[in-house]
Parts: structure tokens; sequence; C-alpha cells
């Protein structure tokens, strides 16, 4: 297995529970294609450095994963077709 790290932004209009229920939906897509989270850490709502899709600010989260490269992918394809998510970056960690 090899370690990512994500980051990626999710819409500042959601509400708590929204934006958690969105969190967890990609926790459990990770999981479910052999993947192990390492940790994830909610930023918050903060002020992006240009305006994005007209939001001017969103809620950051950062996750660390363990997984195989074909769940990466598939989580890269779901961040693209996900309507929540404004940006979103997977970055392969060295070992």
């Amino acid at each position: 297995m090899r370690k990512y790290e994500t980051v990626f932004i999710i819409r500042p209009d959601l509400e708590e529970e929204k934006t958690n229920e969105a969190v967890e939906k990609f926790k459990t897509l990770i999981e479910k294609n052999g993947g192990e989270i390492a940790s994830i850490d909610k930023w918050g709502k903060r002020r992006l450095a240009y305006e994005i899709e007209g939001a001017k600010e969103g809620v950051y989260v950062v996750s660390r994963f363990n997984a195989e490269s074909a769940a990466a992918s598939e989580l890269d394809r779901v961040f693209k077709i996900s309507d929540e998510i404004i940006r979103h970056l997977i970055v392969r960690e060295d070992e």
C-alpha cells in the first residue's frame, strides 16, 4: 500500500450536517476500496485565494490514508463528479 494525502474543499453554503456527510462519504469510499484512513483534519471555513464557481470561501479538509493506486484513482473520479466539492488534490507521499 502507498501513502497518500488529499486536500479537498467543500462548498461553504452546505449545512454542517451535509459537510460531515460528505467527509464520511469519502472516508467510506477509501475503506471500501481496501484503504485505511490515517487521519482526517477539518480546517473549517477559510477564504479562498481566488473565487471558484462563485464561492469566495470553502470548507477545507485534509486527509492522510494508505491505499492502492486504484483506490486513489476511484477517489479522484468521485471527487470530480461530486457537486459538493469545489476543488481537490491527491498527492502520493514519499516512502
